[in-house]
């Protein structure tokens, strides 16, 4: 349990204290392991409603999931249980989003996104 919570401190703040050095809202050159993170949680954020983890925040997270060659996974784990995947291509920063129920058995794609939407400018 307290290495969990330990994790996700780290995590959180690495999300937190990450930017992407663009001041002139030009895309970057490639998309970091960092960026994703930081654009997925800033994205789940303003998505979702974190009142329920306010109280006991290993309810939900934001995590890094497998990275292949052309994309990084991240995961928003809800209060539920449910498990919303990112997939952000490492070149376009393009964001597919694709949400499973583990219980139900259910996974359904549920749209995408642009990260550099949700990556803060300096």
């Amino acid at each position: 349990m307290k290495q969990r919570i330990f994790l996700m401190v780290m995590v959180l703040s690495l999300a937190c204290g990450c930017h992407n050095g663009q001041t002139d809202g030009a895309q970057p050159e490639e998309i970091t392991a960092e960026m994703a993170l930081e654009g997925v949680s800033n994205y789940c954020h303003s998505a979702y409603d974190w009142s329920a983890a306010e109280e006991n925040p290993e309810l939900m997270y934001v995590a890094m999931g497998e990275e292949t060659d052309s994309a990084y996974q991240v995961v928003f784990r809800s209060y539920t249980g449910a498990l919303v995947h990112f997939y952000v291509d490492k070149a376009s920063g393009s964001t597919r989003i694709v949400e499973q129920v583990p219980a139900l058995g259910v996974e359904s794609d549920a749209g995408t996104i642009n990260l550099s939407d949700y990556l803060k400018k300096n």
